[in-house]
């Protein structure tokens, strides 16, 4: 399947089935039921009250900062490697739907900050190296806007990739590593859920909502350096010239 879709063409035909299947049937569905389920059919918090969900829509977003740079680590070697020219545009894809999904985590983490904490920041480990993860996905795209020619700029911007992935388990473990404001994992631990189950359930649909939204926005993304490039490539071409002789 991979080196299928590694064939542009192959790509676009692909891409024409399944951005409208994700967006339109696998991302509205389960956002409406992820919204239905996080806004009416949960409970309030005992503790927090109905400031907790706030938390549907900031931990999706990490969980997907997170998944965006995952793929983005992983298409960067794939360009590193073999220097493929369609693994730069999806390592691209990637960072650009990756970085808005980390300022969303930062953001409400803030708004869920202030009543929970009673500070709109925490410079506290996971606090900081999310922060570091969203100026390492600026770093990236700003190689790519300034960097030229393409090759030039697709080894840097894979270089800093593959080294910023190391921020990703800081993030993971940084509440154990260091004291922090925000609470140990509830979801990874052995016996896990560590959460009721009418908190949990709107959390994962959401999390799925964030997960389909971030494949269907990357397909568009990648659409669009595909045919870019094409047009590119078709402008470049030298014009073919043709010699009219009187008879």
């Amino acid at each position: 399947m991979i080196n299928y879709l590694a064939n542009p063409s192959n790509f676009l035909r692909f891409q024409r089935i399944a951005t409208p299947v994700i967006g339109l049937v696998i991302f509205l569905t389960s956002l409406a039921l992820g919204l239905w389920l996080s806004l009416y059919a949960s409970p309030a918090d005992e503790t927090q009250g109905e400031v907790v969900r706030i938390m549907y829509v900031h931990v999706p977003a990490a969980w997907g900062s997170m998944m965006a740079y995952t793929a983005l680590t992983i298409a960067s070697i794939t360009s590193f490697v073999w220097r493929h020219r369609l693994a730069d545009s999806a390592a691209r894809a990637f960072a650009k739907v990756g970085i808005v999904f980390a300022f969303l985590a930062l953001a409400t983490g803030s708004i869920w900050g202030k009543p929970t904490w009673g500070t709109w920041w925490q410079w506290d480990g996971r606090t900081t190296s999310m922060l570091v993860f969203f100026f390492i996905y600026a770093a990236y795209l700003l190689i790519w806007s300034m960097v030229k020619p393409w090759n030039r700029a697709a080894r840097l911007a894979a270089i800093l990739a593959m080294v910023g992935s190391i921020n990703i388990p800081i993030i993971k473990f940084s509440v154990e590593w260091w004291s922090s404001l925000h609470q140990p994992a509830t979801l990874s631990y052995i016996g896990a859920p560590g959460m009721p189950s009418e908190l949990l359930r709107p959390l994962l649909m959401m999390a799925w909502a964030y997960a389909s939204l971030f494949a269907w926005a990357s397909l568009m993304f990648i659409k669009a350096d595909v045919m870019a490039l094409r047009a590119r490539r078709q402008s470049s071409r030298p014009i073919s010239s043709v010699t009219i002789k009187k008879l």
